[in-house]
């Protein structure tokens, strides 16, 4: 059995370096593909030269957070790679260079090769009650269309604009700030219906290969659906779940298998992990966890490190 580890990242090199090495170590057989992004810093595989199966992608966008540019078209640039080149993987985990294993590869490469799940990737109808959203948030990203505002004054003017009590009125105007500034609309037609459900949850997805290529057959036939979200916010934790839920041929895990604590989020980003949280993420629940920072904590890396190898 091969897996692909999609692993995007965009600072700190030494621990990207890290990472790579502690999965060729654990997993020499491992296909890596890495997607960085160049306007936060340089990344050089050189240091990773005496490795076999590493790649790194091009960049075909400028990368804004939480575009399609962002996360989703490198994915599907990953995809597109991988079938491109006949890649005989079997299974495609994704990854920031923010990740780590909490737990030895060849337990989650074993799990991998007995389950007779095709996928282990979170999701929930953005309509529902009890999810992690409240209703506005679904609708508010995915139901409506944004146009991104220029120049560096645009956030601080929408965030006033949008206190007048004349635009409050104004009820089908929606601003989005948080990766903005951003200013949309509702849209009059959506891909969506009581067949074809919108679908939200995380952005980390670990999936079998028919999972992968039933993806790409969708996108490669409905440029029309990657046109719509490619106009929306933060597709990258809607697009998957989309296409995959609604196709009712897979037996997918509502699960991830990842760690990660929202508690106190800023700007949608985790908090980053300490010492303090070695025995949660290794009660053996999850494959990973995100995002550890070694320049913060070095020692929850080494004591995994310690797990990994043992």
């Amino acid at each position: 059995m091969k897996i692909c580890y999609f692993i995007q990242t965009h600072q700190n090199p030494h621990q990207i370096y890290r990472l790579v090495r502690t999965i060729k170590r654990a997993s020499p057989d491992a296909l890596i593909l890495i997607n960085h992004n160049f306007n936060r810093c340089d990344l050089e595989l050189t240091p990773l030269q005496d490795l076999s199966d590493i790649h790194l992608l091009p960049n075909q966008e400028y990368l804004i957070r939480g575009d399609f540019s962002c996360q989703v078209q490198p994915y599907l640039n990953a995809v597109n790679w991988l079938f491109e080149n006949n890649s005989d993987f079997d299974w495609l985990i994704n990854l920031t260079g923010q990740d780590y294993p909490t737990q030895p590869l060849s337990e989650t490469e074993n799990f991998l090769a007995s389950t007779e799940c095709d996928g282990f990737i979170s999701y929930w109808d953005i309509f529902a009650d009890q999810i992690p959203w409240d209703r506005d948030k679904g609708f508010k990203r995915y139901y409506c269309i944004y146009w991104r505002m220029p120049g560096k004054s645009s956030y601080l003017f929408l965030k006033n604009f949008q206190q007048l009590s004349i635009v409050k009125k104004m009820t089908w105007l929606k601003f989005y700030l948080t990766y903005g500034p951003l200013v949309g609309i509702p849209c009059r037609s959506t891909p969506f219906n009581n067949e074809f459900i919108c679908y939200g949850g995380r952005a980390w997805y670990t999936l079998s290969r028919k999972c992968v290529e039933y993806i790409k057959n969708f996108v490669d036939s409905r440029p029309e659906f990657v046109a719509y979200y490619q106009g929306t916010v933060v597709p990258e934790e809607s697009f998957v779940q989309t296409i995959l839920v609604n196709s009712k041929t897979f037996n997918l895990v509502n699960d991830d298998r990842r760690y990660i604590d929202y508690r106190g989020a800023v700007a949608g980003s985790p908090r980053t992990l300490t010492i303090q949280d070695y025995t949660t993420i290794t009660n053996g629940n999850f494959h990973f966890a995100r995002k550890f920072d070694m320049n913060q904590d070095a020692e929850i890396m080494d004591k995994l490190d310690a797990l990994i190898f043992y």
